[in-house]
């Protein structure tokens, strides 16, 4: 595991769309398909990061509390399989199931979603507004592994709170910190 931050994508980058297969019910998604009108979370995890781990209780919690106000959430697993059995597509699935995972949890099997998001680490986390635009880039909360502060969902929930209430994100964004994505060689 190399810890690594996020690479910050630019503000008002317009999502980049694709179709990738959801583990769960077995069939390919479209962000057209997913996304919503007030607010759409993109997010790259894994199953066996530390980093997610760490917040997947949280971040499950307050992907119910917000999907019931209309926003969007899509989970996606981008690493190399081959190298980390743990994140394969069957793996995924119970992952998903034992968590109740409220989003689908997408596999990216060629990394070209990833590398289209500019993705660096997971977790990673994007918030696009109701044109599909980002408005915000970077880490769920202060806590890491280890570093003893509170799992809230803080700095994601701000975002999802100033875009439903329609005013500007006074949030300082600051960049994700977790796993390196396991690019295929």
């Amino acid at each position: 595991m190399a810890e690594t931050a996020s690479n910050m994508l630019a503000l008002g980058t317009k999502a980049p769309d694709f179709t990738l297969l959801d583990v769960v019910s077995g069939k390919k998604l479209s962000l057209q398909n997913l996304r919503s009108d007030k607010a759409t979370v993109i997010m790259f995890i894994c199953n066996h990061c530390p980093y997610v781990i760490h917040i997947q209780a949280a971040l499950v919690k307050l992907a119910r509390e917000f999907i019931e106000k209309g926003v969007a959430f899509i989970a996606i697993s981008s690493n190399d399989v081959e190298q980390f059995p743990a994140d394969s597509p069957e793996k995924m699935k119970v992952i998903a199931k034992r968590w109740g995972f409220p989003f689908p949890y997408l596999y990216d099997e060629t990394q070209e979603v990833a590398k289209a998001y500019q993705a660096a680490c997971t977790p990673d986390f994007y918030v696009f507004d109701t044109n599909m635009k980002c408005v915000y880039r970077g880490r769920f909360d202060g806590s890491t592994p280890g570093n003893e502060i509170s799992v809230t969902g803080e700095d994601l929930r701000e975002a999802l709170e100033s875009i439903l209430d329609n005013r500007r994100l006074m949030l300082a964004q600051i960049p994700s910190l977790g796993c390196n994505i396991k690019w295929k060689p």
